[in-house]
């Protein structure tokens, strides 16, 4: 986005240029209401480019992405009546993902039985559609995996890293974002875990422990035309 001074330049420049045979009062006026204009597009363009993030203890909005067989979910369809849903952003590429992987299998089963709904979210850009697939069916991904080809759900959680998770509650409540554990190795803390025992017996969770540093490879986005959200 070019800078606000520039277009006060331009504006100031050729409206008075354009409108020099008008008295000066008229074309102050006009100037003034251009100006105005200028600044409520200018306001509404960054209110539009900050709003739609993700925050914790608010609810998170529905969204529409399609698995690799070309299917759409939506996020409320498939949260529906749970106690719990896991968000987790993945890749095919990443090894810290595939250090990950048998112990995602773990959490999906054990939590699974008490009825938490987990979405896989791919939204790397150089991975596509047949990758996901084969890399969910090798390591056993018994969960819906959904491609953000855009990066638009990325950027609304404000993923950064795979894995990254953002739990959400019953009522779709945002309650936890961050790492699954403390080591991808040997892991002596068990974040998500912990998360999802309270939030599932409807427990708060206490302040320190709502946000953790997800440790991973970044998210290779599609740069944007008009926003470059790229961490």
């Amino acid at each position: 986005m070019q800078r606000p001074t520039f277009f006060i330049s331009f504006f100031t420049h050729n409206c008075l240029t354009l409108e020099k045979s008008l008295p000066i009062s008229i074309r102050l006026s006009r100037l003034c209401a251009m100006l105005a204009l200028f600044f409520t597009i200018m306001s509404s363009g960054f209110a539009q480019e900050k709003a739609e993030k993700v925050k914790l203890d608010a609810i998170v909005k529905d969204f529409t992405l399609k698995d690799a067989a070309g299917t759409s979910h939506t996020l409320y369809k498939l949260s529906e009546e749970k106690p719990a849903t896991v968000v987790l952003f993945l890749a095919t590429q990443c090894p810290i993902v595939t250090d990950y992987a048998e112990r995602i299998v773990t959490l999906v089963k054990t939590y699974g039985e008490k009825n938490v709904q987990f979405i896989g979210i791919n939204s790397n850009r150089q991975e596509n559609v047949k990758e996901i697939a084969e890399y969910s069916e090798k390591h056993k991904f018994e969960f819906t995996v959904l491609k953000d080809p855009e990066n638009n759900i990325a950027d609304y959680f404000r993923a950064r890293r795979t894995p990254e998770v953002f739990l959400l509650d019953a009522k779709r409540v945002l309650r936890y974002i961050g790492a699954i554990d403390n080591s991808p190795k040997e892991p002596t803390k068990h974040y998500l875990r912990n998360a999802l025992d309270l939030v599932i017996t409807g427990e708060n969770i206490s302040k320190e422990s709502k946000k953790t540093r997800a440790v991973g490879c970044t998210i290779k986005r599609v740069r944007k035309t008009k926003v470059d959200r790229t961490p």
